[in-house]
């Protein structure tokens, strides 16, 4: 995909090579090894037992590298592509992401509107909102510069896959724009901008198509950081095996004024 369809639909799929199918191999078994700690199991799992959330739970360096487990420094076409046209910057640890058959069940402390969410609407999002309080307000505290999912196991395409709403990035970046003008980037992060993302979160179910994004292991997805995404339900045709992604999300401009988070394209 080139660079226009990317910023047109806000995802990129790239099909397996040499370097991506290297990472994936040697990261399969550490990331394994973080889904069998009981310490992380007791943390991450979640919905009735099939999710493990794993966020920023595999031990990576700043390249990507895990070093005495022979997980090399991140490389391929796709990280190639995610990279281009940002500064040298740190991988932050990544997420590993595994659903089971079944995925969702019902989470104790979930509500049951929040369950109906996840269930009809794949819990749908933007990363990087931070949610507080009882109403779950949303700030924008935790920017990032992309989402890079990097598929570990074989699994089939009804496997709980990563859905996309194909477009939602420009319409997030629309609604953001408008509730922060005026404000200070310096005071972004502890702006509400909750009725702004919700409105055009609505927008994004009505007007953008939602894309189901699978690759195998070795390939790999870049996903733009104001689209809109989630995970959909373990379907009937998803198998009996778990399904485990690798996702780094890092700032390519640690401690710099969040500007770059809605003017970068």
């Amino acid at each position: 995909m080139s660079r226009a369809d990317f910023l047109q639909k806000g995802w990129a799929a790239f099909p397996p090579d040499a370097a991506m199918s290297a990472w994936a191999e040697a990261a399969r078994p550490v990331a394994q090894a973080c889904l069998d700690d009981p310490e992380q199991r007791a943390q991450w799992l979640r919905c009735g037992g099939t999710w493990f959330a794993g966020v920023n739970v595999f031990p990576n360096d700043a390249r990507g590298a895990v070093p005495g487990h022979g997980v090399p420094p991140l490389a391929g076409a796709a990280v190639d592509f995610a990279c281009d046209g940002l500064p040298a910057f740190d991988w932050d640890p990544a997420q590993v992401s595994v659903c089971f058959p079944g995925y969702p069940q019902p989470w104790e402390g979930e509500t049951d509107a929040a369950f109906r969410y996840r269930l009809n609407r794949d819990a749908a999002h933007v990363d990087g909102l931070r949610r507080s309080g009882p109403d779950r307000r949303r700030t924008p505290g935790e920017v990032h510069g992309f989402i890079l999912g990097i598929p570990l196991t074989e699994a089939a395409p009804d496997a709980a896959p990563f859905v996309v709403w194909e477009g939602s990035h420009e319409i997030m970046r629309r609604a953001f724009r408008a509730r922060l003008a005026g404000v200070k980037p310096s005071d972004w992060m502890e702006e509400d901008v909750t009725d702004a993302y919700w409105a055009a979160r609505r927008e994004a179910f009505e007007t953008c198509p939602r894309v189901p994004l699978t690759a195998p292991p070795g390939g790999a997805y870049v996903v733009h950081r104001l689209a809109l995404h989630g995970v959909a339900p373990w379907g009937e045709e998803g198998g009996v095996t778990p399904r485990m992604i690798a996702y780094f999300r890092p700032d390519p401009f640690p401690g710099e004024s969040p500007e770059w988070w809605l003017d970068l394209a």
